[in-house]
C-alpha cells in the first residue's frame, strides 16, 4: 500500500515518493488497495456496514460507518485518478473532479464490495487514456503540501488519501465484528 506519511512529516515529497512510478505501478497500487478494503470486508454483514464506531479522532460526531469510509475514500481515488488522467494528457488544471457516492445509500454488505469493485473498474480505466507519452510537465499547485504535482503525484495523493481511509476501515471493521461477537 502507498504510504504519503513522509509527505506529512515533511520527511519526503511527493514528487520524491512516487515521480518515478510507471502506469504499471499506478495500477498495481491500485489493485492493491482495493484488494485490502474487500479482504477486510470478508467476515462483513449487512449490519455491520451501519455500525458506528468508537473513533478518538473523528474530529465532527460519531465515528465513520463502513459505508461512509468507503464512500468517501474511493471518492477521493477517483477524483485523484481523474485528474491525473487529464494532467496526463496536457489539460490544465482547472478544478475538483469529484462526486462522492452518498453513503447512506450503501447499506449491504454486497453494495460496499461492488462500489469498491467499481471504484477500481474506474481508476483502471483512466489510466487507459494516458498517451503512450504521458505530459508530466503539466502540474497542479498543491499549496497544502507545499509543491506541484504531476500526473503521477496527483493519482498517487488519491491513493495515499484512500491508504489513511484503510486503515480507518480497519478498525472499524474490528470493531463491528466484535460488537457481533458479542451480541
Amino acid at each position: 500500500m502507498l504510504d504519503l506519511t513522509p509527505v506529512f512529516t515533511k520527511t519526503a515529497t511527493v514528487e520524491q515518493l512516487v515521480g518515478h512510478l510507471t502506469i504499471a505501478e499506478l495500477r498495481s497500487l491500485t489493485n492493491e488497495s482495493v484488494d485490502t478494503a474487500l479482504s477486510m470486508l470478508a467476515d462483513c454483514n449487512d449490519a455491520d456496514v451501519s455500525f458506528v464506531p468508537d473513533d478518538p479522532q473523528a474530529s465532527e460526531g460519531p465515528g465513520w460507518t463502513i459505508s461512509h469510509i468507503i464512500a468517501h475514500a474511493t471518492a477521493s481515488s477517483e477524483e485523484g485518478a481523474f485528474l491525473a488522467a487529464e494532467l496526463a494528457r496536457g489539460v490544465p488544471e482547472h478544478g475538483r473532479s469529484r462526486y462522492e457516492t452518498p453513503w447512506e445509500s450503501l447499506t449491504t454488505i454486497a453494495q460496499c464490495r461492488a462500489r469498491l469493485q467499481e471504484s477500481r473498474r474506474m481508476r483502471l480505466a483512466s489510466l487507459e487514456i494516458w498517451p503512450d507519452q504521458p505530459n508530466m510537465e503539466n502540474r497542479v499547485e498543491m499549496s497544502w503540501l507545499g509543491e506541484s504535482l504531476n500526473a503521477n503525484g496527483r493519482f498517487a495523493l488519491g491513493l495515499g488519501h484512500e491508504s489513511g481511509h484503510i486503515k480507518q476501515l480497519e478498525v472499524a471493521v474490528r470493531q463491528a465484528l466484535a460488537s457481533r461477537s458479542r451480541a
